[in-house]
């Protein structure tokens, strides 16, 4: 607290303490149990996104609680699976994941075995990644249980339109803005 704030509540007189205390009581009392409102936070492109994104995943990691895969592990053996024989760096860029972050992320793939990393025998510096037997057995139940499940589900909800043109939307923003 600064002397300046210090002095200026020494000064207060008890009173206005008591009555501060008062509306504040009157206040709780208010709304309670009701949703917060939100007002132009609601209206906010980016709040609504992320409130989105949030439910996204909480549905995905439902779908997935068999397997115990998070959407950035999915999407990792999921590339690795389409780009067979690229870099930990490509796969990790182009996901947007930090280095560290990927690091870790493998660490715990191939522990589960369903990944290793091969040194690059053109770049002895560099690893590639390759999905294993049990990483390519999980990944097929994975996709299945995502499509009967996670995005069909997306798919009730909006509409195949819908779903479309928000894909596109959502694309433009990703590789535009």
């Amino acid at each position: 607290m600064t002397v300046s704030k210090a002095a200026e509540k020494s000064s207060e007189k008890p009173a206005d303490t008591a009555k501060g205390r008062k509306d504040a009581a009157e206040l709780q009392g208010q709304g309670a149990g009701e949703a917060l409102q939100l007002g132009e936070l609601s209206e906010q492109l980016g709040y609504v996104l992320k409130r989105a994104q949030l439910k996204v995943f909480e549905n995905f990691l439902r779908c997935m609680a068999s397997l115990q895969l998070t959407p950035a592990q999915f999407s990792v053996l999921l590339l690795v699976e389409k780009n067979p024989g690229r870099n930990q760096t490509e796969i990790a860029s182009t996901l947007g994941i930090l280095r560290p972050n990927f690091v870790a992320m493998l660490d715990n793939l191939e522990s589960r075995d369903l990944c290793a990393r091969i040194r690059s025998t053109n770049d002895r510096r560099s690893h590639i990644l390759v999905l294993t037997d049990k990483g390519k057995a999980v990944l097929a139940r994975a996709k299945k249980l995502v499509a009967t499940k996670h995005e069909a589900r997306l798919n009730e909800l909006l509409g195949q339109a819908n779903r479309e043109a928000l894909i596109a939307m959502l694309a433009k923003v990703a590789n535009e803005f």
